[in-house]
């Protein structure tokens, strides 16, 4: 995690891409968590390249209950197999996610994204009635 730290301290990130790594550190779980950066986390990409052995190990839903921002992207989907959406639903399919978690993750979307408030704002509340 020492790249994550350096991330943070020289270059001033503002968010880290997967951040599996992170996890390793009980400080930088807590840096991430007090500055609100966001995590782009790629599950299938995660899988592909055997960071992890299977989705069920995946560090996502770690990540959430840490109470840190993450959130569902691709990687490179031609090469690692899986939009958006597809590596929604392995996580469904493999992991056991609850429907609590997707819609934290969906909403971490939203909060983590360079959208105005106002734009921001009506996503999130499309999300709340889709999933409320």
């Amino acid at each position: 995690p020492e790249y994550v730290w350096q991330a943070l301290d020289v270059i001033g990130v503002d968010r880290i891409d997967h951040g599996n790594r992170a996890l390793e550190d009980e400080d930088l779980i807590a840096t991430i968590k007090h500055k609100g950066l966001t995590l782009t986390v790629c599950p299938l990409s995660n899988l592909k390249l055997c960071v992890v052995d299977t989705l069920e190990n995946h560090p996502i839903r770690t990540m959430l209950r840490y109470g840190l921002n993450a959130t569902v992207n691709s990687d490179d989907p031609a090469y690692f197999g899986g939009y958006m959406n597809d590596n929604f639903a392995a996580l469904v399919k493999d992991t056991g996610i609850s429907k609590d978690e997707l819609y934290a993750l969906a909403c971490n979307a939203f909060e983590g994204s360079w959208l105005d408030v106002e734009t921001r704002s009506k996503h999130l509340g499309t999300l709340k009635d889709m999933f409320v």
